[in-house]
């Protein structure tokens, strides 16, 4: 009985603590489409390292790690551009996981066909890619990531981005 109500409260502290970084799901608009083409565009007009995140609200890994790259995105957002591309889904299904996850400070495109993770060399979701500023990639991380590799691979595009 007492193990079954410590996990209960486990778990209504877990929920709350992922749920209080939500945000209305009127506030978040839908996401403009992107090409490949576009992306790289953007990789290598950066005057800021990137760190590019695929996604899809339909992936549990995806949910797993949201929480971190927000966390991340709260810490060095103002050095490192953060930002999201949602493949494979609907524009309700991103928007309702932006919402739920509080990744609304993040830039994100909508890729219907999952075109760009292929053309950047990556697979499945979720995916998450380092550039440095420019555009050349520093490091491609498949699966769900974790907390230090986030963040060595974050400090390392920074570095880079110091000279």
């Amino acid at each position: 009985m007492y193990r079954a109500s410590l996990l209960f409260i486990l778990l209504a502290l877990l929920t709350a603590a992922c749920s209080s970084a939500s945000v209305p799901i009127g506030d978040v608009p839908d996401l403009p489409p992107t090409t490949p083409s576009k992306i790289q565009e953007l990789l290598a007009t950066s005057e800021q390292p990137v760190v590019l995140n695929v996604w899809a609200s339909w992936c549990i890994p995806c949910r797993s790690e949201a929480p971190l790259l927000r966390t991340a995105h709260a810490e060095s957002g103002t050095e490192v551009r953060f930002v999201g591309i949602d493949v494979d889904d609907s524009q309700q299904g991103a928007r309702e996981f932006i919402a739920e996850f509080g990744l609304d400070g993040f830039e994100h495109y909508f890729d219907a066909q999952g075109e760009v993770p292929a053309h950047l060399g990556g697979r499945g979701v979720p995916l998450t890619f380092f550039y440095a500023p420019g555009g050349e990639l520093i490091h491609l991380h498949s699966g769900v990531i974790d907390e230090r590799t986030l963040a060595l691979q974050v400090d390392e595009i920074k570095r880079l981005a110091d000279g």
